[in-house]
C-alpha cells in the first residue's frame, strides 16, 4: 500500500513540482517569509542582486569537490612559477623542467613559467606572443572560461583534458587555503573534499599479485578475500602512514596560512573566518584502470578510513563513459559490495549517472545508479544524471527516498560537461520523488563558478524558492559523513530537533547545558546547530 501510494505521490508531485516531503511539513516563520519576499524581489532584479542576496545566506556543506578543480587556473600558474615549471606554448600545458649544470631549464620550445607573468612583454618572438597573451591562453586552456563547442571537440573533452594541463602544479596546502577562504566569504561551514593521496605502492602490488583470468565481467566474494589477504600480508597498509601525513601535512599547512589554532578546525560561534570551515577528505580511487589496480586503490582507501578519521569516505573518480570504466562497472560494483563487508564503517559516496544520451549506448544508461546504491552501499550519489533513462526510474527514486540516499546536484558541471540543464535536467523529479538532494560545485575552478553561483542557478533555471533552498543547505549537513547524531529526531525531517535541542534557536547560539553537552559530543548535530543559529541571524538582517 505505502509502494503505491508513493507512486501516486509521485506522478501526481512530478507534474507540479511539488516540494520535498521536509519543506512541506515545516510551518513557514514570519522571517522565512520575510525573506522569501526579499529573495523574489532580488530575482527580479537580475542575476547580480540574486547572486549579492544568496552570497551570504548560509549553506551549510559542499560535499562534491575535488581539490584540483576546485582551484581557480590563476593559482596554478602561480604555483608553475614558484616550483620552477615550462610552458608549452603550442599544447598549453605545464611541463617538467629538465636539471642541467644543477639548475632547472627548460626543453627545446618551452618557455619558463614565469614568463607568462610577463606582462606586455614579447616572450615568443617567433608567434608575437605576449606574457599577457599566454597567460590568457594557460588560462582558457586550465579551465572552461570562454570554451566554446566545435565539431569533435565538446564540454566533456574540454572539461577533462583540463587536469592534464595543470596535472604538474603541486600545493595541497595553499589549495586548501583557497578553498576554504572562498566558503567562508559564502557563509558555508564544512567541506567534503576528494582527493587521491600516494597510492604507488598499493597499485604495484596490485599488480604483482594480479588477478583471476577467469574475473573479467564478475568476481566472487571468495575471490576478492584471498586477493585482499595477499595485498595486506605483501604491505599494502604500509602506505596508510604516508597518505595521513599527506593529509595531515596539507591541512596544517593551511592552518599555518591562515594563522589558525587547532581548535579553529571546528565551529566558532563568535567569529567567521576561512579558519572556521571544518575540513574532511573523501579518499579518490581512480576507476579507469584495469581491475587489480582498481580493488588495491580501493582496499588502500578502506584501509585509510578505518584508520584515520580525518579521511570519512571512499568515492570512484575519472569519467564515468571511460572505456574500462563502463565495462567494469559492475566489477567495481562488486569489490565495493565485499569491502563494505568487512568495513561497513567506511562511508561510501559515488559518482553515478554523470551520463547522458548519446554519451554511450542506450544500456550504458540502464543500471548505473541503482548498482551503486544496492550493490556499491552509496548513501550519496554524484551527479545521478541518467536516473530517468535507468530501468524502472520510478521504483528506484522510491528506493532512494525509503533509504534515504541523497544525490550531490552539480548543475554547471552537468551542464558543461553534459550539456544537460532547465527542464532535461532531473533535479525536479529526484525532488518530485522526496529523494533528498544537495547542491555543490564539483570541480568550481575549472567551472570558474562558486557555490553561491549553484544557488543562484538553482533559483534561475530550476525555479527552486528560498525555502527549497534553505532545505538543500539543511540537507547537505544531514548527509554529511560527519560523526555522531543528528539534531534533527528523524531523517530529513527538519521540522522536530531531539528533544534535547528543541528549545528556539536565536542569532546569539545561546542554549541549554544539556544541549550544548549534547552538541560538543556529536560533530554532525554541532554543525547543523551553528547553521540554525546562522540561519536565524541571516533571516533577521533581512528588512
Amino acid at each position: 500500500m505505502l509502494c503505491t501510494l508513493r507512486r501516486f505521490l509521485y506522478s501526481t508531485a512530478f507534474l507540479t513540482l511539488a516540494l520535498p516531503l521536509a519543506a512541506q511539513s515545516v510551518v513557514p516563520t514570519a522571517a522565512e517569509l520575510r525573506t522569501g519576499r526579499a529573495f523574489d524581489a532580488a530575482k527580479k532584479l537580475g542575476t547580480p542582486a540574486l547572486y549579492a542576496f544568496l552570497a551570504p545566506m548560509p549553506k551549510g556543506a559542499d560535499l562534491h569537490m575535488h581539490l584540483s578543480g576546485a582551484i581557480y587556473a590563476e593559482t596554478f600558474l602561480r604555483d608553475a612559477v614558484q616550483q620552477n615549471l615550462c610552458v608549452n606554448d603550442t599544447a598549453l600545458v605545464l611541463t617538467r623542467p629538465t636539471v642541467v649544470d644543477g639548475k632547472p631549464a627548460c626543453a627545446a620550445g618551452d618557455l619558463p613559467a614565469s614568463s607568462v607573468l610577463a606582462g606586455p612583454i614579447i616572450v615568443d618572438k617567433a608567434k608575437n606572443l605576449s606574457g599577457q597573451s599566454l597567460y590568457d591562453e594557460l588560462v582558457d586552456s586550465f579551465s572552461m572560461r570562454g570554451f566554446v563547442p566545435t565539431s569533435g571537440i565538446t564540454g566533456h573533452d574540454q572539461f577533462f583534458a583540463t587536469f592534464g594541463r595543470f596535472g604538474l602544479a603541486k600545493n595541497p596546502g595553499e589549495w586548501l587555503d583557497e578553498v576554504a577562504t572562498r566558503a567562508a566569504a559564502q557563509n558555508e561551514q564544512y567541506l567534503e573534499i576528494m582527493q587521491t593521496p600516494s597510492f604507488g605502492n598499493a597499485a604495484t602490488l596490485g599488480y604483482k599479485i594480479g588477478w583471476p583470468a577467469d574475473a573479467t565481467d564478475s568476481i566472487k566474494p571468495e575471490e576478492l578475500a584471498d586477493l585482499r589477504t595477499k595485498l595486506l600480508a605483501a604491505g599494502l597498509t604500509d602506505e596508510v602512514a604516508v597518505d595521513t601525513k599527506e593529509l595531515a601535512d596539507a591541512k596544517a599547512e593551511r592552518n599555518r596560512i591562515e594563522h589558525c589554532s587547532p581548535a579553529q578546525d571546528l565551529i566558532d560561534l563568535k567569529e567567521q573566518s576561512a579558519c572556521t570551515i571544518q575540513i574532511h577528505w573523501l579518499f579518490q580511487v581512480l576507476r579507469a584502470f584495469p581491475p587489480q589496480q582498481v580493488f588495491a586503490q580501493t582496499l588502500l582507501g578502506f584501509e585509510l578510513a578505518s584508520a584515520d578519521p580525518d579521511v570519512v569516505g571512499i568515492n570512484f573518480v575519472q569519467p564515468e563513459d571511460d572505456r574500462r570504466a563502463m565495462a567494469d562497472y559492475h566489477l567495481q560494483m562488486q569489490m565495493l559490495d565485499y569491502l563494505h563487508s568487512v568495513y561497513p564503517k567506511v562511508k561510501i559516496s559515488l559518482h553515478a549517472g554523470e551520463l547522458a544520451p548519446g554519451l554511450v549506448p542506450p544500456e550504458g544508461l540502464k543500471f548505473h545508479i541503482r548498482e551503486a546504491v544496492e550493490l556499491g552501499h552509496a548513501s550519496r550519489i554524484g551527479h545521478g544524471v541518467d536516473v530517468m533513462y535507468e530501468t524502472d526510474a520510478p521504483a528506484l527514486l522510491n528506493e532512494m527516498a525509503d533509504k534515504h540516499v541523497m544525490v550531490e546536484i552539480n548543475l554547471t558541471s552537468n551542464d558543461g560537461i553534459l550539456g544537460v540543464k532547465g527542464i532535461n535536467h532531473p533535479l525536479h523529479s529526484y525532488l518530485a520523488a522526496h529523494v533528498p538532494v544537495a547542491l555543490s560545485t564539483d570541480d568550481e575552478g575549472v567551472s570558474r563558478i562558486d557555490l553561491t553561483h549553484e544557488y543562484v542557478k538553482a533559483a534561475e533555471e530550476q525555479g527552486i524558492g528560498y525555502t527549497e533552498l534553505k532545505q538543500m543547505a539543511r540537507t547537505s549537513l544531514e548527509h554529511a559523513f560527519l560523526a555522531g547524531e543528528s539534531l534533527w529526531s528523524a531523517p530529513d525531517d527538519f521540522a522536530h530537533r531531539k528533544a534535547v535541542c528543541a528549545a528556539p534557536i536565536s542569532s546569539t547560539g545561546q542554549t541549554t547545558n544539556a544541549c550544548l553537552t549534547f552538541l560538543k559530543a556529536n560533530e554532525r548535530a554541532l554543525q547543523q546547530y551553528e547553521m540554525e543559529r546562522r540561519f536565524a541571524a541571516f533571516e533577521a538582517s533581512i528588512k
